[in-house]
């Protein structure tokens, strides 16, 4: 047998600590950090022996042992001094040798060279720069649509882009990806969404954003337990981050009231999460299968005078509310309809309803209908209706002759209108009969 050396215990111990220190500081796992450092001695030594495959490490944590040797074969006439070995000079290693044997020649850290140990120590900080980011991908990859809490490193006062440690990596909140007018200070604690994760040649990059929708989906199921026990479940969220929310949920147990249940007891739950987002306003829908009520709910607290589906334009809701309620069901700068909108996935058209409209109401409606119906001007419209005619059928039930004179309209324009006016209401009609 060929006698083993190893390198004392105490030369090797501050290396294996500074592997555990590693697995500990940056999370790669002592084991592989070890497998990685033999190869790199495997590689850089092999190299002084003409890249012969005679080098060999054996590690022993536990013993603070690192044994590095060679192999090479006992012969009567070296042929390769790489490989083989006079039988005189491996009986300094084995005693019992003899020629045909293998002979193991430890080696001591000082023959390594110094070009043998720079390029360990190249192919170790390599291999443990590709351990981390290969750690990294992992870690984001596993928490991509997640939310995750992050702490402020830095602040760049030009760009507005915010650095976060999360976890063990460094990850940059966009301006574009904060919610407006938020602002963060050091070492604040800020939760936000990672929408996905890209492997670019720089490493792994984590896409983090407070604008997303799914952030306030994820704070919804971190703060109400029904939802995270799957009894109530969030159908749909639209989102204007920074001003307004709809949240859509719906309740697998009839004895469970989802809207009360996000709310939580006296606003509770709603109001953490209203707070995590910086104020920004929250409003609860209860899904509903049927449309009609759930854009009623949608659009709550205004009251709604009628719901139609269209029967021509696909998915497509046509709402009549009263006047006083226009304002409220549009929503400033027509928030809560086009929040609606996003959040059923249909296209919804609110109009007032001229029963209870103001004659001026009526008059503007009416200009719009003109205008569209024939594809003319506002202005042109605006003949028609100062002039009284504020309906198709208005137009059709006159002589061409009075339509013209009382309109002043451009004579060839205002026969092409009422000839359109015409062949309109006929079609109505005799829909109207076949119905």
């Amino acid at each position: 047998m060929a006698r083993k050396a190893a390198s004392k215990p105490n030369q090797n111990k501050e290396f294996f600590e500074a592997i555990l220190m590693l697995e500990q500081e940056r999370g790669i796992p002592a084991d592989y950090l070890l497998e990685k450092v033999c190869a790199a001695i495997v590689t850089s030594v092999r190299k002084d022996y003409g890249g012969e495959d005679v080098v060999f490490v054996d590690c022993n944590p536990e013993k603070y042992e690192l044994r590095v040797y060679l192999k090479k074969q006992v012969v009567e006439e070296i042929e390769n001094d790489n490989t083989q070995i006079l039988l005189v000079d491996a009986q300094k290693y084995s005693k019992n040798a003899l020629v045909g044997d293998i002979v193991e020649i430890p080696l001591e850290t000082k023959q390594f060279g110094r070009i043998a140990a720079t390029t360990a120590k190249n192919v170790i900080r390599g291999d443990i720069h590709d351990a981390e980011r290969g750690l990294m991908l992992r870690e984001f990859e596993s928490k991509q649509k997640e939310l995750v809490t992050g702490k402020v490193q830095s602040i760049d006062p030009q760009s507005g882009n915010v650095t976060l440690e999360i976890g063990k990596s460094v990850v940059v909140l966009p301006k574009s990806r904060q919610i407006p007018n938020e602002t963060f200070t050091e070492n604040q604690l800020v939760k936000v969404y990672i929408e996905g994760v890209k492997d670019t040649p720089k490493g792994p990059k984590a896409m983090i954003s407070r604008t997303h929708s799914g952030l306030v989906k994820r704070l919804f199921e971190t703060e109400v337990p029904e939802i995270y026990d799957g009894i109530v479940e969030i159908k749909s969220v639209a989102r204007e981050a920074g001003s307004r929310t709809k949240i859509a949920v719906f309740s697998k147990d009839e004895n469970v009231d989802p809207v009360g249940a996000c709310i939580g007891p006296k606003g509770t739950r709603v109001g953490n999460i209203v707070e995590a987002l910086g104020g920004e306003k929250i409003d609860i829908v209860r899904w509903n299968e049927d449309v009609r009520q759930y854009v009623a709910q949608a659009l709550a607290p205004a009251k709604l005078e009628s719901i139609e589906v269209d029967p021509v334009l696909p998915n497509t809701v046509r709402v009549v509310v009263a006047a006083d309620q226009y304002s409220l069901a549009i929503g400033k700068r027509g928030q809560n309809v086009r929040l609606t909108t996003k959040l059923i996935g249909w296209h919804v058209e609110i109009k007032k309803s001229m029963a209870t409209a103001s004659f001026e109401d009526q008059k503007a409606e009416a200009i719009k209908e003109l205008a569209d119906t024939f594809s003319v001007s506002v202005a042109v419209a605006k003949q028609m209706a100062d002039a009284g005619y504020l309906t198709v059928e208005g137009i059709a039930e006159d002589d061409e002759a009075s339509f013209i004179a009382a309109t002043g309209l451009d004579e060839v324009a205002a026969k092409g209108i009422y000839a359109a006016a015409k062949t309109v209401a006929e079609l109505t009609g005799n829909a109207g009969e076949e119905a």
